[in-house]
Formats: structure tokens, C-alpha cells, sequence
């Protein structure tokens, strides 16, 4: 069932959740070309995440800051983001970045907001469901009680842009079961060449 409509669950502005956005069998074929892909380690400020990962298109180096043209993003993926900008509404050319993620048993993403260059963040979960929290930047003037708590399902599309995206922070508590995923980022201002 490919809902036609964002669910618009009570999450931040900004943020829209599109359950069963791909069939199985194409979670398997997305499954398996992630398996298929080298992945390395997500090495973030020196500190090697458990997380594995492998980036097409432009690339952030949190070491250096900067950000740098990468491999390009493979053919096997462009109906994938063909769909995704069809169903965002946006041109396809705006994904600048699509990036694989493994996440084996016990793996979490801590609290963090995406890297600086990058404007609208799209995610595609598969394999297995995990949570999805947000809460306000600037946590001590909200507290814990502002922490909002989605589900992500297997095989579905959230979107984070806006207020989601520059006024919230969002992490993924450790997963029980190994998941994978594809985000795909558009930029804020024009790549470097």
C-alpha cells in the first residue's frame, strides 16, 4: 500500500512520515544492493561509530568540515530517488547525496542535527522498524518532557525539513534487530564544483 498522503504523526513541523512507501519485494532488492556495497566504519570526530556506511554524491568530513565531491551515485538507486522526489514534490537533480547505513544489533545515533550544508533529509527504513525522537536545540530551555517519540516502520519514508530540520535534534535509542537504511540530502546553497 503506497499511501498517497503524508501521515502526519505528532511529530515537529516539518517533519512528514510516509508508511509503506516501497513494496517488500523492493526492500529485498534495496537490501541486497546495500549488501553488495562496501561499507566502512562512520568515523565521526575520531570516535568510530558502530554503525557501517558508504556515501555517494557530495560528502561531509566532520574531521575537516568540508564539504567535498564524492563517487557518484549509482544507477541501481535512480528509481529509488526518482520516486522520492516525485513523492516530495521536488526535481530529482536536488538530491545531492545518498548515503547507505547498516546498523547492526545495539547501534544507536545519538542526538544531533545533520551537517551544516545539507537542507532537506529523507530516510527510507528497511529490514527492521526502529524509534525515531526529537527534541527542541536548545534542550535546556525545553526540558525532557518536550522529547517526541515516532515509529519508524520498515519499508517507509520520513521527510525532515524546516523547523524539523534547523530547530530540532533528532537520535535513534539502539536497534534490536540489524537495519538498514538510505538517506538522501539535498543541499542549502549551490555544490561546490
Amino acid at each position: 500500500m503506497n499511501t498517497l498522503f503524508a501521515i502526519e504523526p505528532k511529530g515537529p513541523p516539518g517533519f512528514r512520515y510516509f508508511p509503506e512507501f516501497i513494496s517488500a519485494r523492493e526492500e529485498e532488492e534495496l537490501i541486497n544492493l546495500i549488501t553488495q556495497t562496501e561499507l566502512r566504519a562512520m568515523q565521526f570526530h575520531g570516535y568510530e561509530a558502530k554503525r557501517k556506511v558508504s556515501s555517494f554524491g557530495y560528502d561531509w568530513s566532520f574531521e575537516k568540515r568540508v564539504l567535498s565531491k564524492g563517487r557518484q551515485i549509482p544507477e541501481s538507486f535512480y528509481w529509488l530517488l526518482e520516486r522520492v522526489a516525485e513523492k516530495l514534490q521536488i526535481n530529482v537533480e536536488k538530491f545531492a547525496e545518498l548515503l547507505l547505513t547498516e546498523y547492526p544489533v545495539a547501534s544507536v545515533i545519538n542526538w544531533h542535527r545533520d551537517a551544516p550544508p545539507f537542507d532537506e533529509i529523507a530516510g527510507i527504513s528497511l529490514h527492521s522498524d526502529c524509534t525515531m525522537r526529537f527534541r527542541p536545540h536548545q534542550k535546556a530551555a525545553q526540558g525532557r518532557r518536550a522529547i517526541i517519540t515516532l515509529p519508524l516502520e520498515r519499508r517507509s519514508l520520513y521527510l525532515i525539513e524546516g523547523v524539523a530540520r534547523t530547530d530540532w535534534e533528532h537520535s535513534i535509542p539502539a536497534v534490536s534487530n540489524v537495519r538498514y537504511s538510505i538517506t538522501l540530502r539535498t543541499l542549502r546553497h549551490n555544490p561546490p564544483v
